[in-house]
């Protein structure tokens, strides 16, 4: 298959996988209200994007990585809103 091709399915998994938590984090920062949401659930997402980071890195593929880093900014800001108002 064509490396090209490669690279550009996993940009734009990566673009879908990543934009999808734009609506509700801006939800969540606008209300202040995280009661509906999971802190187990956001935890243990945050840290699989934290690990899903190091391996990226450690493959150096640019999609992973850049996904992971704003994934995990997105998401670490929902968790971190929900630690403070529950």
């Amino acid at each position: 298959m064509n490396p090209v091709l490669i690279e550009v399915i996993g940009i734009i998994a990566a673009l879908c996988t990543t934009l999808c938590w734009l609506p509700q984090t801006i939800r969540v920062i606008r209300l202040r209200d995280t009661s509906s949401l999971s802190l187990a659930t956001f935890s243990i997402f945050v840290i699989g994007i934290v690990l899903w980071l190091a391996y990226g890195i450690m493959i150096m593929s640019w999609p992973l990585i850049l996904a992971n880093v704003f994934t995990l900014a997105l998401n670490g800001t929902i968790l971190a809103l929900k630690l403070r108002y529950g």
